[in-house]
């Protein structure tokens, strides 16, 4: 296991942003973290780069060399060209000479940004600024990654390109954990975990967190409650808990939810639960 998470629970003043979280990162392994905004993804990730301290609990990882950590900002300087914010952060890692040289080319390759390659960091499209930073916390090899929503407001093109570094790195062995917005994205990952208000609604492969999902979704035009329903497209859609579906309910208006339902039903019965606004 390169690195892992046990009951960790992390407060802010009284802002609770995890509660006895547990997520195992293997070798090999791309875990997504999904949920809304201070869901607590990214207090989590900042806890495996050792720059939150839990308030209980116990987070084990690499030490510094051994981490690769890319934040939610642009995650590189905008006065260098790519190949010097490559040749900084790898001289950082102890990198040096032709092996700096060596990796810094293949990390511009992996990323597409030869043609790039001495522009100001400054100067590129947002997707290839995230893609570069994306490389600077690859370039030492390292055995865990943490990568905070990579792809967000990036480009489609760019997304498939950071993706597909994401799975060589993981292919290499290491060890990956990211957040993401794009549910689409999420379900590719060898494991999810959804986090809601710092807590864990589900957690597992995509498969096991579908199997495990209890209720039923239905369309409609105008939903019975809207309390328990959101906007998909140019339709709604309702949530019914487990035991609670009507028997005359059309059979014709049942959607077979895609995570992003499923995440928005358990978020919202954990919600009207606590008796929150939905």
């Amino acid at each position: 296991m390169i690195a892992s998470a046990t009951s960790i629970s992390v407060q802010f003043g009284d802002t609770v942003a995890l509660d006895g979280v547990s997520v195992e990162l293997p070798a090999g392994t791309v875990v997504a973290v999904v949920g809304g905004d201070g869901a607590g993804k990214t207090t989590l990730l900042r806890a495996f780069a050792r720059k939150v301290i839990p308030n209980s609990g116990q987070v084990t990882s690499p030490d510094k060399n051994g981490l690769g950590f890319l934040p939610a900002g642009p995650g590189n300087w905008g006065a260098l060209t790519v190949r010097q914010n490559l040749d900084f952060v790898g001289g950082i890692y102890g990198l040096s000479g032709a092996e700096l040289a060596e990796r810094r080319e293949e990390m511009i390759t992996r990323a597409g940004l030869g043609v790039a390659a001495d522009r100001l960091a400054s100067a590129l499209s947002g997707g290839m600024r995230r893609k570069l930073a994306a490389s600077m916390a690859m370039i030492h090899r390292p055995k865990l990654i943490i990568l905070d929503e990579p792809s967000t407001g990036v480009d489609p093109v760019s997304r498939i390109d950071l993706w597909r570094m994401i799975s060589e790195c993981a292919a290499d062995g290491a060890a990956v954990i990211m957040s993401t917005t794009y549910l689409d994205e999420a379900e590719r990952a060898g494991s999810l975990l959804v986090l809601d208000g710092g807590r864990t609604l589900a957690q597992g492969s995509y498969d096991d967190v579908r199997a495990g999902f209890r209720g039923t979704i239905t369309r409609a035009t105008r939903p019975v409650r809207p309390e328990w329903s959101w906007r998909r497209g140019h339709e709604r859609h309702e949530f019914w808990p487990d035991g609670s579906t009507p028997a005359d309910i059309d059979p014709g208006s049942v959607v077979e939810p895609d995570l992003e339902d499923i995440v928005i039903s358990l978020s919202l019965q954990r919600q009207l639960a606590a008796g929150a606004p939905a």
